[in-house]
């Protein structure tokens, strides 16, 4: 398989030797595909015993109801995994579609083979608990994203989300992974109101952005 390091060094199978690392791709039936752009990699209403991990490009994990309203809930960068939870709870149905940011390749794994791959030492003890580390991180964001969306105005939301970024990567300038549709779609706001309020936030020297670039002042 390809980029063999490069799969070894991400938070899913951290802690493996390169022996280990090759028998959980084989025992997993490890398979690569490549996406375009806006391509649905998985679709809500679907099931799935398979997780993705992001290789190349990212992903975005979205909510589209039935009347066109898109809501996105997390970005998926490489290195990052997604569906895992769909994965191990195979029978049920998914709420979400992970949905290609920009052409990516995705690596997936039959996470539901992992019971039947023996006693759970060694990579499989590893990979369990490499598991548990993420679910945590991802139920730590999905929390913050909560405090995005509480306050009432754009100006409020704004303001939590910046906060929340320039905490994590410990500066008050940087780059967020989203362009505006997806910011907005993110905090749920109309995309025409968020531009409106970023120009109102620049002018009152809040904020300076340009694209997906902002600095806190």
């Amino acid at each position: 398989m390809k980029d063999l390091q490069q799969i070894g060094r991400t938070a899913l199978f951290q802690g493996m030797s390169g022996e280990e690392l090759e028998a959980a791709l084989q025992s997993l039936q490890a398979e690569e595909k490549d996406y375009r752009k806006g391509q649905v990699i998985l679709h809500a209403g679907k099931q799935t015993n398979r997780m993705g991990m992001v290789l190349e490009g990212s992903v975005s994990i979205e909510s589209n109801d039935f009347w066109g309203n898109r809501t996105i809930l997390s970005h998926v960068e490489p290195g990052q995994v997604f569906a895992e939870t769909y994965a191990l709870l195979h029978s049920e149905a998914m709420l979400v579609d992970a949905v290609a940011n920009e052409k990516c390749r995705i690596l997936f794994l039959d996470i539901q083979r992992l019971p039947e791959s023996g006693a759970l030492e060694g990579w499989q003890g590893k990979l369990i608990r490499n598991l548990l580390m993420i679910s945590s991180q991802k139920n730590y964001h999905l929390s913050g994203r909560s405090f995005h969306t509480a306050p009432k105005s754009i100006r409020g939301r704004v303001m939590a989300y910046l906060n929340t970024v320039a905490l994590q990567k410990k500066r008050t300038s940087f780059e967020i992974p989203f362009d505006r549709q997806q910011l907005a779609d993110y905090l749920n706001v109309e995309r025409s109101a968020l531009s409106k309020e970023l120009g109102k936030m620049q002018k009152d020297g809040i904020i300076r952005t340009r694209k997906n670039h902002f600095e806190i002042v």
